[in-house]
């Protein structure tokens, strides 16, 4: 286990011998063995700027890598020493240290570039190690190796899938941390205090007119800004008074300046708590035998002498930074309309001014992240990918609409389908009932929202494919409707003649009521003469007998 490896002190991971970068196998074999997850934290800066000290004081240690007293660089090429992390469990800590810049009894520049490039290119946390204050001379110097360390951050190991994607290359990029040892300024801006963060991000402001000059100024600067996602600064008063610097990594704590002795402390927090872990694109976390790989890479590159030119290793930090800006533009772009489409929208225009909005903000956001896009190829490659996701949002439109509109005639008119399957509506007049009722779920469907730019097109589409419905319907109505005409028509019929033999029957009970009453009448009528005529006789008599 990795945890159970012990390196009581550093060792030479790459030797430089005669201005000749090598691997030291030895160092390899020990590297190999940590399979834990690699933090690596390499320094760099000019010799005889107190870079080793930096180094064991985040191991907690006074002594380890070599700390000189004299005018001679002490440290050659790049040390390492792997320790267990102290915050972050399962984790190994790699520190390298590397040869300080300037040697002036070297005299290679190149050499200190290829060892810088290294540095960058194997860490996780970048340590830019530097005195006093940050000038044009630094930042020059650190914009020129990171064009180097792009160049051969494109050199993938064998081993390692995906590395050699140039859009995932800023995977390589560790987070800067600037200090500055002997700081004599005061942290002070526009008569207000400011923190050494503010002086590195004034240090790398950008001029904003368009001024040639300016332009020459801007260049390092947005390189830098580009490549370091997240800087950090600190500054470091002098740690003791001059004569006793020789004497520094024994010096008791109380013998030296207290607030050099905080910011030591503060510096070493920060790294150990907020440095990432070393990670290749696709989310390759680094370990031992991943880490020997970048190393045998670069300096066998380095040792091919196939360097590019300053012109072509600009170009290629273009590519690469470009390529990403191209892809987080598209983030931001799939983002945007994630957040702020709902499909289907209620018209195209809807959707189409969504798309110029974030298409608007991707391009604002590929500008600010891109990096010399010579005639705006890689811009006008953005404004092609993002015509393709506008049209692939259209399809997905009409998709959804369709989808929509699809649940909801299904929804809607389900019931009616099923009522005319239970033929409902088969009998006279079902056919004006069923459109009837068709127009009242029609009128459902146009009062629901978000049915999309298909709203119409699928409503129309849907009746179309329910002709043969309503025709069946209409045929059984029609059907249905003649036998029950015919029915009524002979029920009329038969009701007419019941009614005339009631009417002739009626005719004969009245006629032969006449005849009885007329009979009865005529027998009342003889009665009565017959009355009269006894009457009459009863009365002749009675006169003739008075007369008698």
């Amino acid at each position: 286990m990795a945890s159970e490896i012990l390196m009581p002190g550093p060792v030479c991971l790459i030797e430089n011998i005669e201005g000749k970068l090598g691997v030291n196998q030895e160092a390899l074999k020990i590297l190999s063995a940590f399979t834990q997850p690699l933090v690596v934290v390499a320094i760099v800066g000019l010799y005889r700027t107190g870079k080793s000290y930096l180094m064991n004081k985040l191991v907690g240690r006074n002594e380890g890598f070599s700390v000189g007293s004299t005018v001679q660089s002490h440290t050659k090429g790049i040390w390492m020493w792997c320790v267990p992390h102290p915050a972050e469990p399962n984790h190994t800590l790699v520190l390298l240290d590397t040869e300080g810049l300037g040697d002036v009894e070297k005299g290679d520049q190149n050499n200190d570039t290829q060892i810088f490039a290294l540095a960058i290119l194997l860490s996780s946390t970048f340590v830019y190690n530097t005195m006093n204050v940050i000038d044009q001379r630094a930042i020059d110097l650190l914009y020129y190796v990171i064009e180097l360390s792009n160049h051969l951050s494109t050199v993938s190991p064998p081993d390692l899938d995906g590395v050699e994607d140039a859009a995932d290359a800023v995977s390589f990029c560790p987070d800067l941390v600037w200090t500055l040892r002997d700081f004599y300024l005061s942290l002070e801006a526009d008569g207000k205090h400011i923190t050494a963060d503010d002086y590195l991000e004034n240090s790398l402001k950008l001029k904003e007119d368009t001024d040639e000059n300016h332009q020459i100024f801007n260049l390092p600067r947005r390189c830098i800004q580009t490549f370091f996602a997240r800087k950090k600064c600190f500054v470091f008063d002098s740690p003791t008074h001059r004569k006793k610097l020789a004497q520094l990594p024994t010096l008791h704590k109380d013998k030296l300046d207290p607030d050099f002795v905080q910011q030591v402390e503060d510096f070493c927090s920060y790294i150990l708590h907020h440095s990432k872990t070393k990670t290749l694109s696709g989310g390759i976390k680094v370990n031992g035998p991943c880490l020997e790989s970048l190393v045998l890479t670069y300096v066998n590159a380095i040792s091919s002498g196939n360097l590019p030119s300053m012109e072509n290793t600009v170009l290629a930090l273009a590519q690469i930074k470009n390529s990403t800006a191209v892809q987080k533009a598209i983030a931001h772009y799939d983002q945007q309309m994630g957040q702020k489409v709902q499909l289907p929208t209620e018209n195209l225009q809807e959707l189409l001014d969504l798309h110029r909005t974030s298409e608007k903000e991707a391009i604002e956001v590929f500008i600010k992240n891109s990096f010399k896009d010579v005639d705006q190829r890689c811009q006008k490659e953005l404004e092609t990918l993002l015509k393709g996701k506008q049209d692939d949002f259209r399809n997905q439109n009409l998709e959804a609409s369709s989808d929509r509109c699809s649940a909801l005639l299904q929804d809607i008119f389900g019931p009616l389908e099923e009522y005319a399957k239970q033929l409902v509506y088969s009998k006279p007049g079902g056919h004006r009932l069923f459109i009837q009722k068709r127009e009242e779920l029609k009128a459902k469907y146009y009062q629901e929202p978000r049915k999309g730019i298909q709203a119409e097109e699928a409503l129309q589409n849907y009746l179309q494919s329910k002709e043969s419905v309503s025709d069946v319907i209409l045929y059984t109505d029609l059907v249905y409707t003649a036998k029950e005409k015919e029915r009524k028509e002979a029920y009329l019929k038969a009701e007419a003649a019941k009614a005339d033999t009631r009417m002739l029957e009626e005719f004969k009970r009245h006629n032969q009521q006449m005849m009885e009453e007329r009979e009865r009448q005529h027998q009342e009528h003889l009665r009565q003469l017959e009355i009269n005529r006894e009457q009459l006789l009863k009365e002749q008599q009675m006169a003739m007998e008075r007369q008698l």
